[in-house]
Parts: structure tokens; sequence; C-alpha cells
């Protein structure tokens, strides 16, 4: 291996300790709280070679998302590719892929629908928030694929697929963060789960209420 190649590996490297120092810190102080210097701090590192790798904790705590939006393409690609279902398992596996995701690393996923519900995406970097809008239209594009292949079938009302996406993707978001919002206050369960199977069901069951 030639000094370029061991120089790019050893700046992925120190990347990786830099993020999962941060998600650390989330877990622990959530991310208004956090600063820069808590993370340099978790990474052992000092807080200026953090800014050699992320020009702000917005831009760091975004490129978090990336691995969870990959996640979930991959998900829902496996979803796409399932051959020989019916409508209704494959909707149940567009269900499991959403949920799935969050119990792959909720604290994320938290963060990523907090971080694109405020100003945060106006402050990262060009590169990274083409990457992450990228992502995200992809996999807006795999659920609006698997809910066209219901409509094919009659299974599903013959409303614009890419709107019921939209909603669908709002539902899921807004159960994860009215959840999360009622475990700070109340302390209450972790209910999201059962919440968005009754969310989807009310959903799916509207779709096909209106198709008949």
């Amino acid at each position: 291996m030639g000094i370029p190649q061991r120089k790019e590996r050893e700046k992925d490297r120190r990347r990786q300790q830099i993020m999962i120092a941060a998600r650390r810190v989330i877990l622990e102080k959530g991310y208004s709280c956090a600063t820069m210097e808590d993370i340099a701090r978790e990474a052992e590192l000092s807080a200026g070679t953090l800014y050699l790798y992320f020009k702000n904790k917005e831009e760091l705590y975004a490129s978090l998302s990336i691995r969870i939006l990959q996640y979930l393409m991959l998900r829902l690609e496996h979803v796409s590719k399932e051959a020989n279902t019916s409508s209704e398992e494959r909707l149940e596996s567009l269900k499991n892929a959403l949920l799935d995701v969050y119990d792959f690393d909720a604290p994320i996923l938290i963060n990523m629908f907090n971080l694109q519900s405020s100003e945060t995406l106006h402050h990262i970097s060009f590169e990274l928030l083409t990457e992450i809008k990228d992502l995200a239209r992809n996999i807006l594009n795999k659920i609006v694929r698997i809910l066209e292949e219901s409509m094919k079938e009659d299974a599903l009302s013959d409303y614009h697929p890419i709107a019921l996406a939209d909603i669908l993707w709002g539902t899921f978001s807004g159960v994860v963060l009215r959840e999360e919002v009622k475990k700070v206050i109340n302390g209450s369960e972790d209910f999201v789960r059962k919440n968005f199977e009754l969310a989807f069901d009310i959903f799916i069951r509207g779709l096909q209420a209106a198709q008949n």
C-alpha cells in the first residue's frame, strides 16, 4: 500500500472515530446540548482536529444520517426484489422495513428527523446535502414503486403514488418524533412500533376502502 492510500485510510479511520464519538455524545447529552468540544473529548482529539474533518456540528451530525439512509435503501431494495409475494405481504414488508430502521439505530434516526425539520441543512456542505438528497430521493422512489405494484394489482386505490409515499414517510417520522417527546416529558415506554403499526394499518385500510 502506497503513502496516498495509507493517508486516505487514516483519514477514513479518523472520520469514523469522530462519528462514533458524536453518536455517544448524542446519547448522553442530546443534539442541542452537545458541543464540538464534548465530541473532541469523547474522541480523545483536539477540537481543532474535528474541524479538519467536519466544518461544524451540523455537518458532523448530518453525516450520521448517511448510514441510516443507506440501511433503509438496502431494506427497501430487498422488499422490491421479493418474488411471488402478494400485495398484502409486500405492504407488510414495507412497514417492517421502516420499523427495522428504527430498531437499527433509533437515536440517529430521531436526530436525522430533527435535522430535516430544522435550519440545520442550510449549514452543511453542498456535497453532503447532495448525498443526503440523492439517498432520500431514491428511498422515496423505492416506496413509490412498492405502492405502485399494489395499485397495479387493484389492492389499493389509484391515488398519486408520490403523494402517498410522502404521506407515509411523514407519518413514520411524526410517530417517531412524537414518541420521543412523550418519553422525554413523561418517561413513558417506547410505543413507536405499536403506534406506527396502527398508523400504517389505518393508512392502508383507508386506501383499500377508497378502492372499494
